[in-house]
């Protein structure tokens, strides 16, 4: 497990313990687990198709020029 031992995991937990405390633990875990879930559904969904429009900084849209010329 990325060429970690046993007593290197426990160093590194003793010094999560003593830098969070042991009450906020399970809080950053819950927010871990969310962050990665929600990434994981992005990836999942993709990129959106493009649109046919084209919104300028005024708000008022245009139709896409395909041919730019």
């Amino acid at each position: 497990m990325l060429g970690l031992g046993i007593g290197e995991i426990v160093v590194i937990l003793a010094i999560v313990v003593l830098f969070f405390g042991a009450k906020r633990i399970p809080e950053i875990a819950r927010g871990m687990g969310e962050g990665i879930r929600n990434f994981k559904g992005g990836l999942k969904e993709g990129d959106p198709p493009p649109k046919d429009r084209l919104e300028d900084g005024n708000g008022e849209s245009r139709e896409r020029d395909d041919d730019p010329r």
